[in-house]
């Protein structure tokens, strides 16, 4: 059998050239570059072995993040779809029953879980039977005018 001279294997490769950099070499006299202080600078909590400190971290001090004032929050639950007479007046015939399965129907609402607001920007059509979770006074004032009717949902 012969043997083939040039066959790469494992037992021969050979990283190319600047695939391997050599470690910095700190404390090794001043004409190293990186001698005396080891690239730290003079003095302070970082030039010492354990100076590495936590992001945020003032060196004991009340942080930022503690001195300044919280706020609550708004559960997700709470947060309700916005849909403006306008719309409606676009996507539904006259009298007609508008509830979230009709609004997602219509692609003005992403799904049924999400509660449903109207507000007062445009003018309705003649009378639409509205079954939503709110509605603002301005659009419970046009719809009334117009002859519709309005169920607040639980």
């Amino acid at each position: 059998m012969e043997q083939r001279e040039n066959f790469l294997g494992l037992h021969n490769l050979v990283a190319p050239i600047g695939a391997r950099k050599k470690a910095k070499r700190l404390g090794r006299g001043e004409s190293s570059g990186t001698g005396k202080t080891s690239g730290r600078g003079h003095k302070g909590q970082k030039a010492r072995k354990s100076g590495n400190v936590r992001i945020g971290f003032e060196g004991g001090q009340n942080p930022l993040s503690r001195r300044l004032p919280k706020s609550g929050f708004t559960p997700l639950s709470t947060k309700s779809a916005i849909v403006n007479l306008k719309h409606l007046a676009d996507r539904f015939e006259a009298d007609a029953k508008i509830d979230p399965a009709a609004l997602v129907a219509a692609g003005l609402l992403r799904n049924l879980r999400s509660k449903v607001k109207v507000l007062g920007i445009g003018e309705p059509k003649s009378g639409f039977k509205l079954h939503v979770h709110g509605i603002s006074d301005s659009a419970r004032q046009k719809i009334e005018n117009s002859g519709g009717s309005i169920e607040i949902l639980a």
